[in-house]
C-alpha cells in the first residue's frame, strides 16, 4: 500500500502544491504515496458552513470549532496518526518524520485564524506539531513541509538509499559543507583535503566540520549530541 496522506483544510486548492513537482510529484504520479485533501467546511451543520466562532474570554479574532472539527477527523480516522499544525505544537523533528514515513500514512488537520479549541484535543487522540518558533498565516505550509520531509524518505524516492544518511540532523549534528566544480571560485578553493582521494582524511574532515558548524550554529543540537554521546547503548553514563 503506499503511504496515505490524507489534509483537513479549508484550502485544498492549496495541495499537492509544490509537492506535485521535483520528487515528491514523481513519487505521487508513480503510485508511491497518495494524496487526498478534505474540505473541513463540509462538517458545519449550519446554514452559513460556519467552522469558527468568537474566542470565549473575549479577544481578537476567531477559534476553529471543535464540533465541527472532530466530525472532520473522525471521517477520516483509521490507522494512521492524525498531526494538528499549531504554533503551540511540539516541534518536528527528523526522528519524528522518520517515524511517520516508516507507517502506513498520515492525517494532516491544518489551523487557522487563532487556532482551535482546546477541548478538541482532550477529545480525541491529535497530536499537536510545529515546524518553528514563529507564526503562519495557517497550517497548511506546516503540512507540505511535513510532508516533503516523509515523502523523501519513502523506499525508491530518492534513488539510492544512503542518499541522506550524512544530511543535517540524521546523525543529530549539521551537515558538513558542500563544494563542487569549479575548483577555483573569486578566489576561493575547495579545501585541499577534499580533492586530496584520501577518504579517510575526508570522512574526519567532514565530521570536525559538521561538529564545528553544530557548536556555533546550533548550540541547542550540539548540547543534545553531546548528552547523547555520553550515554552508553544500555543508557548508563560511561565514566572515561
Amino acid at each position: 500500500m503506499p503511504f496515505a496522506a490524507t489534509i483537513l483544510t479549508l484550502y485544498p486548492e492549496m495541495f499537492p502544491g509544490p509537492l506535485g513537482v521535483s520528487l515528491a510529484g514523481r513519487a505521487l504520479r508513480e503510485g508511491s504515496w497518495s494524496l487526498d485533501a478534505v474540505q473541513i467546511r463540509d462538517f458545519a451543520t449550519d446554514k452559513h458552513r460556519s467552522v469558527d466562532d468568537t474566542p470565549a474570554g473575549g479577544g481578537a479574532g476567531m477559534v476553529l470549532r471543535a464540533d465541527v472539527l472532530a466530525a472532520a477527523v473522525d471521517s477520516v480516522a483509521g490507522d494512521c496518526p492524525i498531526l494538528a499544525m499549531t504554533p503551540r505544537g511540539t516541534p518536528l523533528t527528523q526522528q519524528r518524520v522518520r517515524e511517520i514515513a516508516q507507517g502506513p500514512g498520515v492525517s494532516i488537520l491544518c489551523g487557522r485564524f487563532e487556532g482551535f479549541d482546546e477541548r478538541l484535543f482532550e477529545a480525541r487522540a491529535i497530536e499537536p506539531v510545529s515546524i518553528g518558533d514563529y507564526v503562519l498565516s495557517g497550517g497548511e505550509m506546516g503540512a507540505l513541509v511535513l510532508l516533503d520531509a516523509c515523502i523523501r524518505l519513502l523506499p525508491g524516492v530518492m534513488g539510492a538509499p544512503s542518499s541522506g544518511d550524512d544530511e543535517s540532523f540524521e546523525t543529530g549534528l549539521l551537515e558538513y559543507p558542500q563544494y563542487t566544480r569549479p575548483v577555483e571560485w573569486e578566489g576561493r578553493t575547495i579545501p585541499e583535503v577534499l580533492r586530496s582521494g584520501d577518504h579517510a582524511k575526508i570522512a574526519a574532515w567532514r565530521k570536525s566540520m559538521a561538529e564545528r558548524d553544530t557548536r556555533l550554529r546550533r548550540p541547542d543540537l550540539w548540547e543534545r549530541h553531546e548528552g547523547a554521546r555520553v550515554q552508553s547503548p544500555s543508557g548508563a553514563r560511561r565514566e572515561d
